[in-house]
């Protein structure tokens, strides 16, 4: 009888790297859930889930920073209490804050692309300061306009009322957001999360 050998290829380090930090970003952005303040006039609470997605792209660039998104919102949709409100379950992927969340991953992926030029890493604090704005204002601005169209839609709003529920409540503290991931960044809080 002759024995059969499999043989099999381990994943790099450098990917089961890059996985572990983004899994650990994606904790971090449920981590965040409690922090949830509603407001009267919007179906969607200021939360710092935007400050993560940042994070994300600035730190993991435009493939893992995605990933990392992803693997946020697949834990949510299983039904783990990582959405605002320390919710959880696919109704929330497809409710009135529906288009928030799946504006998320492309929104770090696109901070990324934009921050390191492609997919090898860079430090984000290299970059001019100025820069680094335009990028996270094109961000913030994509994922408020998949916000508000998607809840313009679901809700039946007219355009100027789903953006003023849905987007121009929540922009001093986007604001702020913006000023954290910069310093965070700028400052080398955290480091680049690279391998």
């Amino acid at each position: 009888m002759e024995t059969e050998r499999s043989s099999a290829e381990l994943v790099d380090d450098a990917v089961v790297g890059q996985f572990a930090r983004a899994a650990l970003l994606a904790a971090l952005l449920g981590a965040v859930a409690p922090v949830a303040i509603p407001l009267p006039l919007s179906p969607a609470p200021i939360t710092l889930q935007v400050l993560f997605v940042f994070l994300a792209g600035l730190l993991l660039g435009p493939v893992w920073g995605g990933i990392s998104i992803l693997l946020y919102l697949t834990a949510g949709a299983i039904g783990l209490p990582v959405f605002s409100g320390m919710v959880g379950g696919l109704g929330v992927l497809v409710g009135e804050t529906g288009g928030y969340l799946w504006s998320y991953p492309i929104a770090a992926a696109l901070v990324g692309l934009l921050i390191h030029g492609g997919t090898d890493l860079r430090d984000p604090a290299d970059v001019s300061t100025p820069f680094l704005v335009g990028v996270l204002v094109a961000a913030t601005i994509l994922i408020y306009g998949m916000g508000t169209a998607y809840m313009a839609w679901l809700l039946e709003l007219e355009v100027w009322e789903a953006i003023t529920v849905g987007a121009l409540p929540f922009i001093p503290g986007e604001l702020l957001k913006m000023a954290a991931a910069i310093a965070i960044v700028k400052r080398g809080v955290v480091s680049p999360l690279r391998s």
